[in-house]
Parts: C-alpha cells; structure tokens; sequence
C-alpha cells in the first residue's frame, strides 16, 4: 500500500490536483485527491475553496473569551528555552502553549466567519485561520514567506518600532537563514527576494502588525512533481521550528511536553500544476485549545514573550 508521500508522488506526476494536511511530527498526514475531498474537510487558500467564505456574514457581535496560563507557569518553559539557549544547543526556538477558549459558536462557523488568506478546518478535529504563507510553487519557481515579527498595530509607529527592535529583527534573519538553506534543498539560485515587509492584520477589537520575508529559488528537475519527497525536504516549517532545526526540534518535544499535531503543521493544494500551501497558525482545535507563540532567543524577555503569545490568541473576525 502507498504512503500518503507516494500518493502526492503520483498525483503530482498525472497531474491530478489534491490537498494534503500534514501534522508537525509528521505522523499523521493526510491527503486526498480533490474529486474525493470528504465533506468534513473545508478549505480557502487565497480564495481557492471548497467553501464560500466570502459571502458568510461575519458576526459583529463575536466574543473570544481567552483564559491563558498565569506568567508564572509560562516562566518555567521559558526559563528552560532560554537554559538550552545558554548552553549552545539551540540558538532560536519557537515556543507554543495553548490557552482555553470559549467563543459563542462552533468551529465550523469560525471557518466560515474569519477572513484570512488561508483556512482549513477538519470536522472534530481543529479550525485554522492562517496569515502565513508556508511554500508557493509556480512556473517552475518555489516560494516561501517566513513570518517573524509581531506587534500590537494599533500604537503609535507600530511599523517603525517593530522594524527597528535589534531582538526582533536577529530572530527575522535568523529564520531567513533557516528557511533560505531549506528551500536550497529542493531549488538553485536561492535568492531573499523581499526582507522584513511589514502588513497589518485585522482582527476583532485590534490590528496585529507581522513582519515577512519572501525567498524564491528554481526548482530542482526531481522535485517539480515529486510533491511529497518536496514537503518531506522541507518540513517541519522553520519558522515555527526553529534553529538548527533537528536539535531544536527534539528539545521543543522536551520542553512542550505534548506533541503538536495538527497546529504548526502545514496544509495546502496543489492544482495540477501550482501548489499554495500554509503554516495551521492560529488554531482552535476541537477541545476549545487555542494554541498559541513565538520565536525565543537570547535577547528575548519574558514579559514580552508572554504577551505576544497572548497577543496572537484572536479570531480575524471583522
């Protein structure tokens, strides 16, 4: 029997246009050819869906309540990055913890209420509503969009001051790197063709600024339609991994103490031809675990840390 990678192998050679939804650990992917999506499964990627989001009303009256973990219990998991950091062992390391939520409808109504580019939901399983953009693949060319970098928008020279913090920007060049030297598995000519664009995101009650970067490289021969030797190549995600990334990887394990799934995975379609695909940030998954944060480094302090990952628990809901 084929692997589910084998799978994307062979659609990817006829051409035939799937989806796929790849946990961060890798055990558990998914994929389906696109004549045979199962129902449960809705998506947007940039407009391309199996579901009208456009028309769907978003509710004004949305309430997000969030319950997060006291600073205190956030501390000890910050206080063993930054030990690890100490020691050499990993010089960035994205940390996520989750925070309780209750909302005043149900996942598949976020799906359809949220606007933002990408979306997956997966009926009793998780709702994602992603700003970032994971791989592109397009007339021969690969992209991908690191996002690192956020800031309330909503205070004065929220550009300015984001652009100019020496902590935020050396964990923005650090993923760069990162990301730039994976793409460098499966392309040549890898260039950073835009660095640190700043957009604002809206959500309900505020604006979130996040900070990107766009690398591009020629594909490889051997990877234009080898789609699941590519994501293979590729995952995890870099820029909520961190670096170096097999050693990072293993410590997030220690220090989470609850494998992922689904959250900082990757989903996306391929459309016979082109391939858009997404990092499954800013998620709910079916127990009302909102999952959420950031990029530690050295320079990082745990107050602000904190916040950013309180900050980033909200529903794009306007």
């Amino acid at each position: 029997m084929k692997s589910i990678w084998e799978k994307m192998n062979a659609w990817g050679k006829e051409g035939i246009p799937f989806l796929f939804i790849i946990d961060f650990e890798q055990m558990h992917p998914l994929a389906w050819t696109l004549d045979r999506l199962p129902r449960e499964v809705l998506y947007d990627f940039n407009g391309r869906s199996n579901a009208n989001r456009i028309d769907f009303p978003a509710s004004e009256m949305f309430a997000l309540q969030k319950y997060p973990i006291s600073l205190e219990a956030y501390e000890q998991k910050f206080s063993a990055v930054q030990k690890e950091l100490r020691l050499g062992n990993s010089y960035l390391l994205n940390l996520t913890v989750s925070t309780p939520v209750q909302t005043d409808t149900d996942l598949k109504t976020v799906f359809y209420s949220s606007r933002s580019k990408y979306a997956v939901y997966l009926e009793n399983e998780f709702v994602s509503f992603s700003p970032e953009t994971f791989i592109k693949i397009d007339d021969g060319y690969i992209y991908t969009y690191p996002m690192k970098g956020t800031i309330n928008a909503d205070i004065p020279q929220a550009k300015q001051l984001i652009l100019a913090d020496a902590k935020e920007a050396a964990e923005h060049a650090t993923i760069v790197d990162l990301m730039r030297n994976d793409l460098s598995k499966v392309a040549r000519s890898v260039e950073v063709t835009k660095y640190r664009y700043y957009e604002v995101l809206r959500s309900e009650g505020k604006e979130i600024g996040q900070v990107s970067s766009e690398i591009r490289g020629k594909l490889l021969p051997e990877f234009r339609t080898s789609i699941g030797d590519l994501l293979q190549e590729m995952l995890p995600a870099g820029s909520i991994s961190g670096a170096p990334k097999p050693k990072t990887c293993e410590l997030i394990q220690e220090i989470e103490g609850l494998p992922r799934g689904y959250y900082t995975g990757v989903a996306g379609i391929f459309d016979g031809t082109a391939l858009d695909s997404c990092v499954l940030i800013r998620f709910i998954d079916q127990n009302g675990i909102f999952k959420s944060g950031g990029g530690i480094t050295a320079q990082s302090t745990l107050e602000s840390e904190y916040q950013e990952m309180i900050d980033k628990v909200y529903v794009p809901v306007y």
